[in-house]
């Protein structure tokens, strides 16, 4: 329930953030970030742990920042899986919306669903 939760939240900011960011990053519906985010949930899970292990050194060196790039590189191949209904126009897109997802993320994990915890 929580990974069907956690997909659904990745959607909402997909949209809103495809609202934000009109010209560089585009969702055609909330389908299409519905997908996206079930294809960034199972990248994250299959690919993510490989990347963090390839670039362990760069990752110290940069004291984590290095892992906003490789939450880039999943957003962008979850951009290619997607087609054209889910588009990054650059790079530097993709290292954007994965800061602002990450930043957002923390915040609804802190405010939302650790009170469920309690």
């Amino acid at each position: 329930m929580r990974w069907v939760v956690g997909i659904l939240i990745n959607a909402i900011l997909f949209v809103a953030i495809a609202g934000f960011l009109d010209d560089s990053f585009h969702v055609a519906s909330f389908g299409a970030a519905v997908g996206a985010s079930a294809i960034l949930s199972i990248l994250n899970i299959l690919v993510r742990p490989i990347l963090i292990i390839l670039t362990l050194p760069v990752t110290l060196l940069t004291l984590g920042l290095f892992l906003f790039v490789i939450n880039a590189i999943t957003l962008q191949i979850t951009d290619q899986i997607m087609g054209s209904s889910f588009e990054i126009s650059s790079f530097g897109t993709a290292i954007l919306v994965a800061v602002i997802m990450s930043i957002a993320n923390l915040i609804i994990q802190k405010a939302v669903l650790n009170k469920d915890r309690d």
